[in-house]
C-alpha cells in the first residue's frame, strides 16, 4: 500500500495536470465572446457559452481547492483528510469539465451544420466524456472489487523490489508526467479550435474545411477525454493506491490518446495550407507528411524499437 505522502503528492499531480489545461480553456472561453462570430450566434448558444464559461470556473475553483486547504487546515502537513477531500473535489471537477466541453462541441457544430446536428455532436461529446471519466470506472470498480486485496499484496511485493530499473510508485508517477506533457498542449490546441469557429475568416473557408475543422475539433476533444481518464480512474477504481493494474491502464490511455491527438493536427494543417495555397492536392499531401511524421516517431519507431529489444533479451 502506498505511504501517504505518496498517495497526496499523487493526488496533487493528477490536480495540477487538470487545472492547467482547464485554466488554458477558461481563457479561450474568455476570448470566444469578444470574437465577431459570436454576435452572430443564437441567443441559445449565447446563454449556453455563459453556461459552459460557469461550468469551466467551476471545475477550476474544485481543483485548485485542495491546495488552499492543505496551506489553511493542515498547515502543510500530510493528512488522510485531504487526501480523501482532494480525490472527491477532483472526482467533481471532472463533471463541469464535460459539460463545458459539450456545449463548446455543440455551438462549434452547430453553427456549420445547424441546431439538430450541434445537439447531438454535444451531447455525445458529454456522454463519452461521462463514459470514460465516471461510467467505466464504476463498472471497473465493481469487477476489482474482488481482486483488490490480492493485488495489493502484489503490489506491495511490486514496490519493494526494482522491476526494470523502476519501482512501481515512479512507474506511475512517470506515467502521470507523461500524460501531462502531452494534456496542456491538447487542451490549448482544443480551445484554439473552438475560438476559431467563431472567427470571422472561418467564414469564408469552403465548406470541405468546415467540415474538416470539425472532425479535428471532435478529435482533440476525444485526447483530451483519454489524457484525463486516468486521474478520473485512480481516484475512482483504486481510490489512489498505485497498483500495476492501474499503471497498464493509464499506460493504454496515453497512447491511444495519441492517435486521434495526430489526426486532430493534421487536420487542421490540410485546413490551414488549402487557405495559402488553394490546392487541394498540396493540402492532402502536408497534412499526410506530418500524420506520417507523427506517427512514425510516436508508434513506427517505437514499436520497431520494441521488437528489436524483445529479440536481444534471451
Amino acid at each position: 500500500m502506498a505511504q501517504l505522502k505518496d498517495k497526496i503528492q499523487t493526488v496533487l499531480d493528477e490536480s495540477r495536470m487538470l487545472v492547467l489545461g482547464s485554466q488554458m480553456l477558461v481563457g479561450f472561453q474568455y476570448r470566444s465572446f469578444m470574437e465577431n462570430g459570436f454576435e452572430s450566434l443564437p441567443l441559445t448558444s449565447q446563454l449556453l457559452k455563459l453556461v459552459g464559461l460557469f461550468a469551466m470556473l467551476t471545475a477550476v475553483a474544485l481543483l485548485i481547492a485542495p491546495s488552499a486547504y492543505h496551506r489553511i487546515v493542515d498547515r502543510g502537513e500530510d493528512t488522510e483528510e485531504l487526501h480523501s477531500y482532494a480525490t472527491r473535489l477532483m472526482i467533481f471537477a471532472l463533471l463541469p469539465f464535460a459539460l463545458g466541453i459539450g456545449i463548446d462541441l455543440y455551438v462549434a457544430a452547430g453553427r456549420v451544420f445547424g441546431r439538430k446536428i450541434g445537439l447531438a455532436a454535444g451531447l455525445a461529446a458529454t456522454g463519452t466524456a461521462i463514459f470514460f471519466w465516471y461510467v467505466l470506472e464504476l463498472l471497473r470498480r465493481r469487477e476489482r472489487a474482488s481482486e483488490v486485496g490480492e493485488a495489493k499484496k502484489m503490489d506491495e511485493q511490486k514496490e519493494e523490489e526494482p522491476d526494470d530499473g523502476a519501482k512501481l510508485k515512479d512507474k506511475i508517477r512517470h506515467v502521470l508526467t507523461e500524460a501531462r506533457v502531452v494534456l496542456p498542449g491538447a487542451q490549448a490546441l482544443l480551445g484554439f479550435q473552438f475560438v476559431a469557429v467563431l472567427m470571422e475568416s472561418f467564414e469564408k473557408l469552403p465548406p470541405t474545411s468546415k467540415y474538416v475543422h470539425l472532425a479535428s475539433l471532435a478529435m482533440t476533444a476525444l485526447t483530451v477525454i483519454f489524457l484525463m481518464t486516468p486521474a478520473a480512474y485512480h481516484r475512482i477504481v483504486e481510490e489512489g493506491e498505485n497498483t500495476e493494474h492501474f499503471h497498464r491502464f493509464a499506460s493504454r490511455m496515453v497512447i491511444a490518446a495519441m492517435v486521434p491527438l495526430a489526426l486532430g493536427i493534421c487536420g487542421d494543417v490540410y485546413v490551414v495550407v488549402l487557405k495559402v495555397l488553394d490546392s487541394q492536392l498540396i493540402s492532402v499531401v502536408a497534412s499526410l507528411v506530418i500524420l506520417a511524421l507523427f506517427w512514425e516517431l510516436w508508434f513506427g519507431l517505437t514499436l520497431y524499437r520494441r521488437t528489436q529489444r524483445d529479440h536481444a533479451t534471451p
